[in-house]
């Protein structure tokens, strides 16, 4: 799916790129100390589904977009089969989409915004890819690394907030999953996404969704001695 929507976006930016140029009015803005400066608009990088367009008024099927552009072209095989109508909202959000990937700056946004589009392209409904569960992702930590060290592996992650931490047993067991109650944020109850028991056989998991934003610390009970320590970070 995600080759299909950069084979998707590249169409509509070389689109994008040989359409003409039209200016863009400058507007005045004033700073701290009251001197004028200018600020310029950007320009859409995908404004093939503006509302004015003939797409908008009607409604046109990604998958018919993209083979008038090239007959011999098609997204995938799943895209060949869904060929109903996209509404005009449908194909707002998804120009709304593909631009937050570009200008966004957190990495949760370009990624939640990727996943929307890509699912769009694929002919999914707004209230699907609208989803709070949509773009979630799972993150693996190991317990232990191949080499017998009590560490965790990697000791350090970023996710998104919906994301889930999934810790595998490695080596060196058992272990177990314990948060800092003096490191994690404000509210968040350390009893309820801890693992106060303890995994002793290789393979084992310990699964936990994170929906609230921040630092957590934590520790393997058992190997907080030995320096069985780790991060993880909620944006």
């Amino acid at each position: 799916m995600i080759y299909s929507l950069a084979l998707f976006v590249g169409l509509l930016a070389g689109q994008a790129a040989a359409a003409p140029t039209e200016p863009v009015e400058a507007k005045p803005s004033f700073d701290l100390e009251g001197e004028t400066s200018v600020d310029h608009e950007r320009r859409e990088l995908f404004p093939l589904y503006s509302v004015g367009s003939k797409c908008a008024r009607r409604g046109c099927s990604i998958y018919s977009q993209i083979v008038s552009l090239n007959p011999k072209m098609s997204l995938s095989e799943e895209a060949d089969r869904v060929k109903g109508p996209v509404k005009a909202l449908e194909m707002l959000a998804l120009n709304d989409d593909l631009n937050t990937v570009v200008y966004a700056e957190s990495m949760c946004t370009r990624r939640h915004a990727m996943a929307r589009a890509a699912g769009l392209a694929a002919g999914l409904a707004m209230a699907t890819v609208n989803a709070p569960g949509f773009a979630a992702e799972t993150k693996m930590v190991k317990m232990g690394s191949d080499s017998g060290q009590l560490v965790f592996v990697p000791d350090e992650i970023k996710i998104c907030k919906g994301d889930t931490v999934t810790w595998v047993n490695n080596k060196g067991g058992p272990h177990n999953v314990v948060f800092d109650e003096d490191n994690v944020p404000s509210g968040v109850d350390t009893e309820s996404i801890s693992m106060d028991s303890q995994l002793g056989d290789e393979g084992e998991t310990f699964s936990k969704k994170f929906d609230t934003a921040g630092k957590y610390g934590y520790y393997c009970e058992p190997h907080r001695g030995a320096g069985m320590a780790a991060e993880l970070v909620v944006q």
